[in-house]
């Protein structure tokens, strides 16, 4: 390519960049290689989004000079080594993306979990940075060796290729694992509380009840009364009601009274504010942990009675009672 069309190609790139969140302010710096002793590289102070042709200087490879007008980027002695210890190599970006600098803050590399990631980027590594622009290359060579992309802990990430297009795909691509990683973590987590809130008090082989027989209303009363989480969002939500579930097949009910969360007293109060209905299968889907009971009652497959407004801000003590009855699972 020629220095003009070499010229327009970083102009593109770096407007990519920008369109896809990659840079931000004036952070970042690109280049290309123009023949074996030159380069075309960002001007200092520049804005990548929005660069104009006098912001792309002529550096000497040999001598880290400015050959004609400009004044290069900062970061203009790491661009240069790159291209010193990479004959091969065409062109090199260096940005400051925001979830790879934030992921690699605690963390010293990144293993993508995605199948195609893994084929463009492998493990990605970082290595140490204590100062604003990069002045010892020494680690950040080593690693390009064996990946085309380096992160620089502290600071940002540096990819290289046979075009400016691949090392700008290489650095979203590697955005997008860091999001991807972020977002896995957070669902783990949730997952994790999940299970582990709902999980049985003890461990071993769960003892099982007979669908709503004595035991196991009893079981359950034990239970609710006491779980701190419970009897904590009872308090903070005030929850007073009388809560009754009724077997479809016998009509048998079985009430619950609640104050401030707290089970006070269990009848057979058909009349209770709210009423949930269901067969012996569901119920029992219930306990063994199938389904859950808002989705049965969304998919109809439970009946509740009673002003579902009133109920839903009782929504996260009632979750927690939902998750208390799979520790009691039927026979």
């Amino acid at each position: 390519m020629t220095k003009q069309s070499l010229t327009e190609e970083i102009i593109r790139i770096g407007k990519l960049l920008w369109d896809k969140g990659l840079v931000t302010g004036f952070n970042g710096n690109i280049s290309a290689r123009v023949d074996a002793e030159t380069i075309l590289i960002t001007a200092t102070g520049t804005c990548l989004g929005y660069l104009k042709v006098t912001d792309i200087v002529t550096l000497s490879l040999k001598t880290g000079e400015v050959i004609g007008e400009g004044k290069a980027s900062s970061e203009r002695f790491m661009h240069t080594e790159v291209y010193k210890n990479f004959p091969d190599i065409k062109a090199v970006v260096h940005t400051h993306p925001t979830y790879t600098n934030g992921f690699f803050l605690s963390n010293e590399t990144l293993e993508p979990k995605t199948f195609e990631a893994k084929f463009y980027l492998g493990t990605v590594k970082s290595v140490p940075q204590s100062t604003p622009s990069v002045t010892a290359m020494e680690p950040v060579v080593k690693e390009l060796k064996v990946s085309n992309i380096v992160v620089l802990r502290n600071h940002g990430v540096v990819a290289m290729g046979p075009d400016l297009f691949y090392a700008f795909v290489l650095i979203q691509e590697l955005e997008e694992q860091t999001k991807v990683e972020l977002v896995n973590i957070h669902f783990s987590k949730i997952n994790s509380l999940r299970d582990s809130s709902a999980a049985p008090q003890n461990d071993g082989i769960k003892k099982k009840y007979k669908l709503f027989s004595k035991d196991q209303i009893e079981e359950i009363v034990r239970l609710v009364n006491g779980d701190a989480q419970m009897q904590e969002l009872g308090q903070k939500t005030a929850m007073n009601m009388d809560l009754a579930v009724c077997l479809q097949e016998t009509g048998a009910i079985y009430s619950f009274k609640f104050e401030n969360g707290r089970i006070t007293k269990t009848a057979n109060d058909a009349g209770a504010e709210f009423l949930i209905t269901a067969n012996e299968n569901i119920w029992r889907s219930v306990f063994n942990r199938e389904i859950d009971p808002f989705v049965a009652t969304t998919q109809k497959k439970m009946n509740l009675r009673g002003d579902f407004a009133r109920i839903s801000k009782w929504y996260a003590p009632c979750s927690r009672i939902f998750q208390l009855w799979t520790q009691v699972p039927v026979e």
